[in-house]
């Protein structure tokens, strides 16, 4: 299978090229604006399989994308490139609205463009996969999980951008029978996350005997899913998803901010006693505006159908993730020459 990939080059973008090309030999175009998120080192593992082919462009060139599509013929999209972190949306939203929507549009009109000349057989096999996020969903209280029908009601710019490209792929489908299919993730986590997210910040604040900040109380509950079965699961919906479905894809693993980092913490003490106690360093900060309380996904749906289901089962991952920053010092301290590691980047004060 030729598989295009937008966003390939980010922290769950590039496990599913690392996946698709080591474990299922597929060819891989990445196409990749390479903004600050992204890191070809992130894809080293795949740099010399010759199944790999970058291509530096912005999704939202909607010409550019019609000639990527004509130049490279793919067998099916995976759509991952997005602007994703909260904090940098209440700053800027206008680098989420080009990307997320208007990037999602210019993607759609040129599978569109390239289905109406294709091949009957490009045609029938043909599919564009939209990853998108369970914050379209809005914030729960204490109690219930989000399903594929919980009705929509995003809270930030992000989520806004994410829920306004997950409406433009359904209409794409019922309008002009695009072939589509859509999954909703929970908060990923593991090895080569971009260090403006929660566990890389504290775990190198925690290294460099930094302030760990948490926001407000620090009870707000994330379902965290560990990125590796992330991949496994888009790759799954890929290959045998029903089209025209959405599938929530979670991790079965709530845990208040609080608890994560004073978990965190708890490991640093055990791999760099030196520093312990680390959770010494926790500092409550200003809390993120329209802080969703707690976000949480009900699988079942490709449970049952496709028989995905997470394998890192409860935090077994953490330690393993924070284990990887600490021994991959390479790979990150670029990042924190450059001032992109160890703190939370682009909160607005409410």
């Amino acid at each position: 299978m030729k598989l295009l990939v937008t966003g390939g080059a980010g922290f769950i973008g590039s496990c599913v090229v690392r996946k698709a090309v080591l474990e299922r030999g597929y060819d891989i175009v990445n196409v990749d604006k390479l903004t600050y998120a992204a890191n070809l080192d992130n894809l080293a593992p795949v740099a010399g399989s010759g199944r790999h082919t970058l291509v530096r462009a912005d999704i939202a060139d909607e010409s550019r994308m019609i000639e990527v599509f004509a130049d490279h013929q793919p067998d099916a999209v995976m759509h991952l490139a997005a602007e994703s972190h909260v904090d940098r949306s209440i700053d800027g939203p206008g680098d989420f609205i080009r990307t997320n929507i208007v990037g999602t549009y210019a993607l759609l009109q040129a599978a569109r463009a390239y289905l109406s000349s294709a091949p009957e057989a490009v045609r029938e096999r043909f599919r564009f996969h939209h990853v998108s996020t369970d914050e379209v969903y809005g914030s729960l209280g204490e109690d219930g999980k989000f399903v594929e029908t919980t009705p929509y009601a995003p809270r930030s710019p992000y989520s806004a951008s994410k829920a306004s490209s997950d409406m433009l792929v359904r209409a794409w489908a019922e309008t002009f029978d695009l072939p589509v299919v859509i999954t909703n993730c929970s908060n990923n986590y593991g090895p080569y996350q971009f260090p403006e997210k929660l566990i890389p910040v504290v775990t190198l604040n925690a290294l460099h005997g930094r302030p760990i900040p948490v926001y407000g109380d620090g009870r707000n509950v994330r379902d965290w899913l560990y990125v590796d079965d992330h991949a496994d699961a888009l790759l799954a919906v890929l290959e045998n998803g029903r089209l025209y479905e959405t599938y929530n894809i979670g991790g079965d693993n709530e845990m208040a901010n609080i608890d994560l980092v004073r978990e965190i913490c708890a490991i640093m003490d055990r791999l760099r006693p030196e520093g312990a106690p680390h959770a010494d360093l926790i500092t409550h900060v200003t809390d993120r505006p329209g802080h969703d309380f707690r976000y949480a996904i009900n699988a079942g749906k490709i449970k049952q159908e496709l028989g995905w289901s997470p394998r890192v089962k409860g935090f077994d991952g953490l330690e393993e993730t924070v284990r990887w920053y600490l021994d991959n010092e390479w790979w990150w301290r670029p990042l924190a020459e450059a001032g992109q590691t160890g703190k939370r980047l682009g909160l607005a004060e409410s």
